[in-house]
């Protein structure tokens, strides 16, 4: 404390949050850095997964911490209890869910982004340019023309949300931001497959619109979209009085990585004058790959497209996209301006419109500077070569299991995703055997995570539970498609040489 603060009366002592030793600060800093480069360096030396012994939750059940404490003892905590048990996503081996596997570079700039702390919302400052032009680059990539909209959001589940915001904005036929939905005559409904990810139908939860306002349209045997029953639904729902607002068409759906005829659906969106929103959260990246942008046609043509960058362009958590092809139309959905908001012509509130004019934060992160500098230092020609390879690994899996008789695919391979299951012998394929093998494939899955060998997740497939590896994992080599095979049915054989019972 220095003599001047001795001097002021105790209510008028001022303090701060930074250090009183900023050498000691900065040492710490060194060893954290040191550190967690040295635990990505080393990961694939570490369990896929290992559960968190109770000793070390009950250390991270304490009270709430009403002193300063030391900030070195604070990180020897955290090397203790936390980074020995994380969810396992950085590993080599993990294809749960789609969750991707982070990187050095994402490491730094992530340093870098909270350091300089600004609000993303809006006003003159260089991370708004940086914002501006990766989306600039997104519009590049995925062929929106010049005058679109977008913005960076936490992930895809926001981004449907924004996109399927602005569909009913532009489609409900009247001012919904004034009216709610009590102006609306009729039901307001938005359609896709059954494959649909479940952020769709909590946004039209959220927006008002109910879940019965979620049209599901049955899916054909590669399980993308029926389009034909699609168009038999709408004709049927507007027969019954229903107001069609949008279609949701699939990029890779999240069970099986199926991908929706596009370039149908924008041709029906057309005709019917509805709103084509694109879930692309990981698959559409897909179309970066010249022998897959086929696949992907029609994608460009959608009025909304959502996709992640902390997927399958490997960026740390969190950071997702959603691109509108009408600016004007995005902003006059979200667009609020109150005075204590009001832009200047000069000064820091000067500048374009605010990335808070359209969506519902005001309060943004910094969240581009890791795509900015991800991608000035990668380049997409290598983001192109991880995707083609993990697809590529993802079709090579998909043939180990088809070569092996004690292993069924569940459904094509279509992108990154394979679904299988381990077939005992002396379980055959209907009840009440099916239940068995039902059970048996979770407890395969359950030992392969607890064992620490890999992680994958587990679904449903035509009714059936099935071992899912979603892959978006630029550590993955081929040997760890082979480990996981072998795996299996090692497991699958402990378990059935144990007798019904191991199955639990």
């Amino acid at each position: 404390m220095s003599d001047k603060d001795k001097a002021l009366p105790p209510h008028r002592l001022e303090e701060n949050l930074d250090p009183e030793d900023w050498e000691a600060t900065r040492a710490l800093g060194h060893r954290m850095l040191d550190d967690m480069l040295d635990y990505m360096k080393t990961v694939a030396e570490r369990p896929a997964w290992q559960e968190v012994p109770e000793q070390v939750a009950a250390r991270l059940r304490e009270p709430l911490p009403r002193e300063s404490a030391d900030e070195s003892q604070v990180y020897e905590q955290f090397q203790r209890d936390v980074l020995p048990y994380p969810l396992g996503n950085i590993h080599p081996r993990f294809w749960a869910w789609v969750i991707g596997t982070g990187t050095p570079m994402g490491v730094l700039s992530e340093l870098l982004a909270a350091t300089m702390n600004p609000n993303m919302g809006g006003g003159v400052h260089a991370p708004y340019l940086v914002e501006k032009q990766v989306l600039e680059w997104m519009r590049e990539i995925f062929d929106f023309p010049a005058g679109s909209s977008g913005l960076l959001v936490s992930g895809g589940s926001m981004a449907n949300l924004v996109g399927l915001t602005v569909a009913r904005h532009v489609r409900a036929g009247f001012d919904i931001r004034k009216q709610g939905l009590h102006g609306s005559p009729k039901p307001l409904t938005v359609y896709g497959s059954t494959g649909m990810h479940s952020s769709v139908q909590k946004a039209l939860e959220l927006m008002g619109m109910g879940s019965d306002g979620l049209r599901l349209v049955e899916t054909r045997p590669d399980h993308s979209i029926d389009v034909e029953a699609l168009e038999r639904m709408l004709l049927e729902d507007r027969a019954a009085g229903m107001q069609p607002v949008c279609i949701v068409g699939n990029a890779g759906t999240v069970n099986t990585g199926a991908v929706d005829d596009l370039d149908a659906l924008a041709d029906i969106c057309q005709q019917q004058e509805l709103w084509f929103h694109v879930d692309g959260a990981f698959g559409a990246w897909a179309a970066i790959v010249p022998e897959r942008a086929e696949q992907m046609r029609g994608m460009s043509r959608a009025d909304s497209l959502a996709f992640d960058l902390h997927k399958w362009l490997y960026m740390p958590i969190e950071i997702g996209c959603v691109l509108v092809r009408d600016d004007r139309q995005h902003r006059d959905t979200f667009s609020l301006t109150p005075d204590y908001l009001e832009q200047t012509l000069r000064g820091v509130a000067a500048g374009g419109n605010w990335f808070s004019e359209y969506g519902v934060q005001l309060s943004r992160n910094f969240r581009a500077l890791k795509a900015w500098m991800s991608l000035k230092t990668y380049g997409i020609d290598k983001y192109r070569r991880l995707i083609r390879q993990n697809i590529e690994q993802a079709v090579y899996l998909g043939e180990l299991v088809e070569r092996h008789p004690q292993l069924q695919l569940m459904a094509p391979v279509s992108l990154n995703i394979v679904v299988f299951r381990y077939l005992a012998d002396g379980l055959d394929e209907t009840a009440p055997d099916e239940l068995m093998l039902d059970e048996l494939n979770k407890e395969i899955l359950l030992r392969i995570q607890e064992r620490g060998i890999a992680v994958p997740s587990g679904t449903r497939v035509n009714e059936r539970y099935v071992i899912r590896v979603a892959h978006v994992n630029h550590r993955t080599r081929y040997s760890d498609m082979d480990l996981l095979v072998q795996s299996v049915l090692e497991i699958g054989r402990e378990i059935m040489d144990a007798g019904p019972r191991a199955i639990s």
